[in-house]
């Protein structure tokens, strides 16, 4: 019996509540969805190895292949999935995968399916282990392999598998299921909210649900100012104030506003930086300057990825305008 989403309890994560369970309920990726289709219907399925950023549907699409391929008594018997939470070495590789792969299941017929997630964390003996498998047992087993970085696949997996990229999702493919989640949920949101919501998200699906899920649970209206609240996340007016700070005060008052600003919103600095750096492409600035200071910015970034105080690293940013400054002449106020 299909399970439908008003079933399935109140308390699933949206992300799980709403996931597509079949291929036409998937919103992106059309192209690959039809390839994908053919492919079943010709009952000619290659090893496939999906690849592309977080929340684009890679999971889900596959997961709705199998549901497609199987009947739901025989998903369990004829479908293995493992991801970053298993072990995956190249003693699992060689005992439970080979086992799966090497034996076929009584009265039915057909290929397994063996669905690796994540499978950039493997390490490069397990990949090694696995590409022989992969082209010992075509006969009896079909590969999906789920990554984020295909540099990580070593090439003799990638020459077996036939390669799919999931592209960041667009505005106009996220907000049809944003605005049916919304109506199924009843939440109160306001379009600056749905604004906010794609900015943050990136294209990535997963990522709009949850801060949508998030806001909604802590506040009674999803607005602009709620959504950004809701992640830590500075707002477009703290960007602008920041900007403005670095360019009109001096050093140490520049600094100390910049720091308060952290301290009373809980802001990283990383996150200030990135938006930052969108803001100044929008200044009209000379080129030699803009071109030094996006320069210092990569370098900061660089700096707080790697764990240093992020106060050092404030003070470097404000020096990095400071020494901007110096070379140009700059309108009093930024609007």
């Amino acid at each position: 019996m299909t399970v439908t989403v008003k079933e399935s309890g109140n308390n699933l994560p949206w992300v799980e509540k709403y996931r597509p369970s079949t291929l036409d309920e998937l919103v992106s990726h059309q192209d690959i969805i039809q390839t994908i289709n053919r492919f079943i219907d010709a009952d000619q399925l290659p090893h496939l190895l999906f690849y592309g950023p977080p929340g684009t549907g890679k999971t889900s699409t596959i997961l709705a292949c199998a549901k497609k391929l199987y009947p739901s008594g025989q998903l369990n018997s004829m479908v293995m999935e493992l991801n970053a939470s298993d072990d995956r070495g190249i003693g699992i590789v060689r005992g439970q995968i080979l086992n799966f792969a090497s034996t076929r299941t009584i009265f039915k017929s057909g290929f397994k399916l063996i669905i690796l997630d994540e499978a950039d964390a493997m390490t490069n003996d397990a990949q090694n282990a696995l590409r022989r498998i992969i082209e010992k047992f075509t006969d009896n087993i079909r590969f999906c392999l789920i990554c984020n970085y295909l540099g990580k696949i070593i090439p003799a997996i990638q020459s077996r598998c036939t390669r799919f990229r999931f592209g960041p999702l667009d505005s106009a493919q996220i907000m049809p299921r944003l605005e049916y989640v919304v109506a199924e949920e009843k939440v109160k949101i306001t379009e600056c909210g749905k604004k906010a919501l794609m900015e943050l998200s990136g294209g990535d699906m997963r990522k709009v649900l949850n801060i949508l899920q998030s806001a909604a649970t802590a506040y009674e209206e999803v607005n602009e100012e709620t959504v950004y609240t809701c992640v830590g996340h500075p707002t477009k007016a703290d960007i602008t104030n920041v900007v403005n700070w670095l360019l009109n005060f001096d050093f140490f008052n520049a600094n100390k506003m910049i720091h308060e600003l952290q301290i009373n919103k809980g802001l990283a600095l990383i996150d200030i930086i990135h938006e930052v750096h969108s803001y100044v492409h929008r200044i009209d600035l000379p080129a030699s300057a803009l071109i030094e200071l996006l320069i210092k910015l990569s370098d900061i970034e660089e700096r707080l990825s790697v764990g240093t105080s992020e106060i050092i690293q404030l003070s470097s940013l404000v020096a990095a305008f400071y020494i901007a400054r110096s070379h140009i002449n700059l309108p009093k106020d930024i609007e």
